[in-house]
Order: C-alpha cells, then structure tokens, then sequence
C-alpha cells in the first residue's frame, strides 16, 4: 500500500520500540569470465532449481549480451502503463473478473455480487504454474497454465472499501453485512487458468483449476503450534484449524510445486475492547501490543460491528468468554493470522496450511535457497514493519530432489516446512552479520525477561519477541527478498523508515540512529513538504558463508533509492541517474530465464516526479563495491560517522526503468513463463487517492485506469494484472 501520508497506510505499523534452460546466459549476463574463474562460481553446484535442467548453448550467450537492450522508459505521472518500444502490456484479469462460467461480466459500478467466484482486489504477489495440453503441472509450459494470485487489501477510506460499493459503502459502525460481506470475500487469493492463443493471452472463465480463497475458507493450522493453547477458538477449541488468509503480499514458491503467500497486515482488522488488557490479565497483553493491537483502537474496517453471526463476531478479538482456554470466544484468533501460507495451485481439494514454523509476523516474500541435494533448503523472509527484522528458516529435512516431483506436493511442504529451524538476522558494522536461532535452546530466547516463552510453539506465533530478546537488527521495513539463481546471494528490498533520525527524541522510543546496514537518514522534500528518515529506502543483499560453527554472512547495499539530483555524498549513494533514480523499492524477483532482477516500487515519497514503476537490473556481487562512511551532524554540531558498504554503481546498461504504472498504484508481483517471452506484473490500487465523498463523480477519480485502456465496465479504477510481450516473440528485457 502506497506510503505517502496523504493516504491511510496499514503497511506502516510501527510497534517495534525495542532459476530453464540457461543458467550460462545469467552467468555471462552478470559475471564476467575472469570473474567466474577468479571466484570459482560452480555452475554444478546450482544444477537445478525446482526441478528445471542446466543447459548451456552458444545462442544463450547471445541472448545473454543483448539484455537491457531496450531504451528507459521516462518517469511518468500519466494515468496509463507504459512500457518500452517494442513491447505491448495488456490487461488480462482484473477486480471483479468472473472465475466461474455462471458468473456474469463485472459491470464495475458497486452493485456487482459474488466476490468468491471473482477476482479479488489489490492484486499483490504472484506466480506461474505451468500446465501441459492436457492440464497436468509442467514446468516447461510457456502458453498455459495457472497464475496463483494474492488479493492483499481493499481502497479504503474510513472504514468502507468504497469502489466496490454502489454508493461507496458505510463510513460509520455498525457496518452493514451486505457490504461486510463482499470485504470478507474480495481478500484472500485466487488461482486463474491463463492461455495464449495465437498470441493473445486469455482467462479460462469455467476452468476446474480457478478457485478463491477468502476469509471464510477453511484452512489448516500446520507445524509447532497446531493443538497448541495459543490457537484455541470458538471456531476450532483443538486448536488444528482456522478460516482464511488476510492481508496477503508477497508471494514465493517451493522447489516441489506449491505457491507460498505471506499475510501481512492482519493486525489491523481485529478490534479488541477498551478494557481488554485487565480482562485478560495475562502476558497476552504483551504479545498483543507488540504486534500492534492495542486495546480501544479501532479495526481497519468494522467487521466485528456487522452482527451476532460467527463470521463477524471472531474479528472481536477481546476477551468476553468465562473459559479459561479460549474456547467460547476469539481471544486467540490473531494467533491464527500472520503466518506463510502453502497452497497446492494444481488441487483445489486441498485445504490451504499455515506454516506456524516460519515465525508470525508481517510476511512479505519467501524466497528459498539454490536447492542442493542432501543439503537443508533455506526460505528467507522479511517482517514488513518499521524498525523490524529478517528471517531465515532452515529445514530439519535434507533436500531429496525426487520431492521436486511428488504428486502429493503439501506431505513434501509437512517435510520442510514443519519441521527445522527459524532464524533471526544481526548486522555488524564490519559487513558481516550472524543468524541467531530462535528456539528454547538458545538460553538469552528461552530466559527472556520481558516475555515468558513456554515452548517453541510460543516463540514461533510470537517470533517478534524472542527476535527482540536476542537483539537483532532493526531494518527499514524488510520486504520482498529473492535469491540470486547463480550466486544465490538474498537481496531484501528495504522500502523506507520515517524512524531513523539523527536526533532521536527519548520520549518516542521508535526513533532510532541510523546503522551500518541502514545508514542514512536525511531530508527529501517533496513539493513543500519535508519527508525525512530514510524516505527512498535500499536494497541489502547476503552472501551466506558457511562453514561450521554460529551460521554468518557477509552483507552489503546494492542499490539506495534516490532522486538523481539528489546529494551524492548522503542520499544519491550509488549514483542513479534520470533513467534510473527510484524509491520506495517493494517487489523484488529473479528471472530464470535471463537472470534479470526485477525492481518494483511502492512509493510515495518520489510520486511528485513519477508514478511507481519497475526496473530491471544485472546486479554484481556482494563486495563489488566500496566502504562509504557518511558524517551525520546533530543538532548540538556532533558529528555521528556512520560506516557503510555500497555495492558498485549501476551503469546506463546494468539498471534501467522498465515500466511506469498509471496514477495512484503501486507496481507489484511478477511471474514469467519459463521461455522468458511472457511476463505478468500486478497493478495495484490504481486512483487510490480518490475521496470516497467523490464516487458519484468519476471526473474526480484520480484514476481510471484500467477501463481508460479499453478494459471492461464502468469507470472506476480497478486493480488488475498486465501481460507484457516483446512485439518480435523475443525474451522480455533482451
């Protein structure tokens, strides 16, 4: 969600006070030669990834020398995609978008029903899942298959989601159910069949394969805290199930064929009563304000207020029951949000899984390691918070490569991602850092005064306060991450943080110093207005070091968002020019095809300059740059040097502007077809700005896109997935 402060952002919590066929073509594209024979980069150590071949060809190398081979495309502030010459983006599944043959064409005018056989909103996350001719998985299909989709959130204003209302819905308590009804159902995610015939993508409307998860859907609680008391509810007193996915962001996938969806922002759509702290009573108090949700403050959208049924009442997350374990109301119900959730795309019999193991927080991405037989399988993940941390989970299990194919892919995800070992990362001001382990063993975990863990299952559904006793690193809000397919160093997008200041005031304890791995902390005015902290935020990229003993990395910055003109000694560190300068950096994703590195913003500090756009890139290495200590000043005149490290400046033919989306959204999601000649991007909120007062009048909708592009009813902006296709049949970014 787009963080300028003219607009409500639940993505800005703040509680935290304390790789197809050519691996060769990614090599020779990033890495040159005497690099590869300099650092021994093995290419049999990288053999295959989920299940897809090494190859190498003389015309891979070709392809390779021509990517980033199109002209930037200009920063933009046009209510319109736009994309480089010689390529075409359609739009092909929007907001509203029936996914059942008995469902009508979306007349986009807030009368329309059946949100759980349409598309939801705010398309967020996603990935492909090939299928064959005859509709079987296959990880070589390049004109079918499946697009597994995350629909984060609603455009809200007050409380009501209002596009999606005739009348642009009820700002005021009680909701009415009706529209209750229809929010409930537009989150969650959604799987569509997509074809390509004679060139032109489609949706399958009647496809056996689309299927909507929504709030009401029933899903499984899996790993250290199934049964366990944390998860008791009215809905499930054993504590095994819940209903729903919330706030869904980033997306990843699994070596074995699954979808992976992290929940985000779910805090915010529970209420919990003005006297709940004394009713409970109990160290849930704690837990719950670290995970911010305080007692009194208002839900997000109201849906406790809409009546007496059971499917309003479980977002009351306060204590009213007289059981002692929760189990005749939904004081734990939280406890069931916040999780990586696993999906099988191919089986729409099977029930969704939260993986409790990886830790509860506000997810973004998971993204895993170069899988390597008989070696654990690493998933890292960001907590999308200001001032929280980074992830690691490390499978118990070995990874066997006959798993990439077994046909009951979710028993393979109970293999790795219920049994292992959840990490926290700690940064040092020498460009190394540590994975602390987050379990009863580690002593300074298990003995934490501030919170009394009773066994793993409490530190995985309260992950955010055994990172706080271990004392890892506060990050400018960790996004999405991706996995270098060669090198396989982590890149973590690190979106902003209005918390960092070189003058923090005592009484507000959120503020905190810049750091080696969050240096900066400056003043970026946006027309009148000052926005300071770290407003454009980074790129930070790992390199795991292996070896026996405390797991370690060596880290550094790839990219810092920048306005061009902006100072090159403080702000501009890595040089970015007009073609290049972003901010706000949230999706971040590997081709498999070319290697390229996808860039996605969702910004709010540069949008006086530019709509959010992508950007592709051929990064380096970890280390290919330089130490940079940058000299902040403090009010007194103390000079406060803080020490960095920069990866090296992208040139005119290493990072350049792809896309710039219409007025409004964000740029997010991105999956290709394994050819490397088709790729999907999700535009999201579109006219987000628009004052629910104005839904009568389109004229006044800062958007309306996409129906301005000749896409469906009605004019009010919509949410929406775009096909991009090079207009010669040619590999996108080459």
């Amino acid at each position: 969600m787009n963080t300028t402060t003219d607009i409500i952002d639940f993505n800005d919590e703040n509680s935290n006070t304390t790789y197809n066929s050519t691996f060769a073509e990614i090599l020779h594209a990033r890495v040159s030669r005497r690099d590869v024979l300099r650092t021994g980069v093995a290419l049999a150590g990288a053999a295959t990834v989920a299940g897809l071949p090494l190859e190498a060809s003389a015309q891979s190398v070709k392809t390779a020398q021509k990517l980033l081979g199109f002209k930037a495309v200009p920063k933009s502030r046009a209510d319109s995609v736009l994309v480089p010459a010689g390529y075409t983006a359609s739009v092909i599944y929007a907001l509203g978008d029936p996914l059942s043959a008995d469902i009508p064409a979306y007349k986009n005018d807030g009368t329309d029903m059946d949100f759980d056989k349409r598309a939801g909103d705010h398309h967020d996350g996603m990935e492909w899942f090939g299928l064959d001719a005859n509709g079987q998985p296959s990880t070589s299909a390049t004109t079918r298959g499946l697009l597994a989709m995350n629909h984060e959130a609603t455009t809200d204003e007050k409380l009501s989601s209002f596009f999606i209302h005739a009348d642009g819905g009820t700002s005021t308590l009680p909701r009415p159910a009706v529209e209750v009804d229809k929010e409930l159902a537009i989150h969650g995610l959604s799987f569509v069949e997509v074809r390509s015939e004679r060139g032109q993508w489609r949706t399958i409307q009647n496809s056996p394969l689309n299927r909507r998860v929504t709030q009401l859907t029933p899903v499984e609680i899996s790993g250290p805290a199934r049964g366990h008391a944390l998860m008791v509810t009215k809905y499930s007193p054993n504590g095994t199930k819940t209903r729903g996915t919330l706030n869904n962001c980033g997306t990843g996938s699994t070596p074995w064929g699954t979808m992976l969806s992290g929940e985000e922002n779910w805090y915010g759509y529970f209420n919990r009563s003005a006297n709940d702290d004394a009713a409970r009573g109990d160290k849930s108090v704690i837990a719950l304000n670290r995970y911010g949700r305080k007692q009194g403050e208002a839900s997000r959208h109201g849906w406790e207020s809409a009546g007496t049924d059971d499917k309003y009442v479980r977002w009351n997350n306060s204590k009213i029951g007289s059981s002692v374990d929760g189990s005749d109301d939904y004081r734990n119900e939280m406890n069931t949000f916040g999780y990586i959730v696993e999906v099988d795309p191919y089986n729409p019999t099977r029930m969704v899984k939260k993986r409790t193991g990886l830790g509860r927080f506000a997810h973004e991405s998971a993204a895993y390691s170069i899988p390597k037989a008989r070696q654990p399988l690493r998933f890292y993940m960001g907590d999308d918070a200001r001032n929280e941390y980074i992830y690691k989970w490390v499978t118990k299990e070995l990874w066997n490569p006959a798993d990439a194919t077994a046909a009951d892919r979710l028993a393979i995800g109970d293999k790795y991602l219920d049994h292992g070992t959840l990490y926290v990362a700690k940064f040092d001001a020498s460009g190394r850092g540590e994975w602390i382990e987050l379990t009863m063993d580690n002593p300074t975990v298990a003995n934490y005064s501030k919170y009394k863990f009773a066994d793993q299952a409490d530190i995985c559904v309260n992950a955010r306060l055994a990172a706080d006793a271990v004392g890892a690193t506060k990050m400018d809000r960790p996004e999405w991450n991706g996995v270098h397919p060669v090198t396989g160093e982590v890149y973590f997008t690190l979106t902003n943080n209005s918390n960092r200041t070189i003058n923090p005031d005592p009484e507000k304890k959120a503020q905190l110093m810049p750091d080696a791995a969050n240096p900066r902390a400056y003043t970026d005015m946006k027309k009148d207005k000052a926005q300071t902290g770290n407003p454009n935020g980074h790129i930070l990229r790992l390199r795991e070091n292996g070896g026996r003993g405390k797991p370690t990395f060596t880290w550094d910055v790839y990219l810092f968002g920048a306005e061009a003109i902006a100072d090159a000694k403080s702000i501009n560190l890595s040089g970015l020019t007009e073609d290049q300068d972003f901010s706000s950096p949230d999706g971040i994703a590997f081709s498999r095809r070319t290697g390229l590195c996808w860039i996605q913003t969702d910004d709010g500090a540069y949008t006086d300059a530019s709509n959010c756009m992508m950007l592709a890139a051929i990064p380096g290495r970890v280390g290919d740059g330089e130490k940079v200590t940058l000299n902040h000043t403090k009010a007194d005149g103390t000079v406060v040097p803080v020490t960095t490290f920069v990866g090296k400046k992208p040139t005119d033919m290493s990072l350049k502007r792809f896309l710039v989306g219409p007025k409004d959204c964000e740029i997010t999601g991105f999956c290709e077809t394994p050819d490397g000649k088709t790729i999907f991007v999700n535009i999201q909120h579109p006219g987000e700005g628009t004052k629910q007062a104005d839904i009568a009048d389109p004229s006044k909708y800062t958007s309306q896109w996409p129906a301005n592009a000749g896409y469906g009813a009605g004019k009010r902006p919509r949410s929406a997935t775009i096909v991009i296709t090079k207009n010669d049949g040619g590999v996108i970014g080459s």
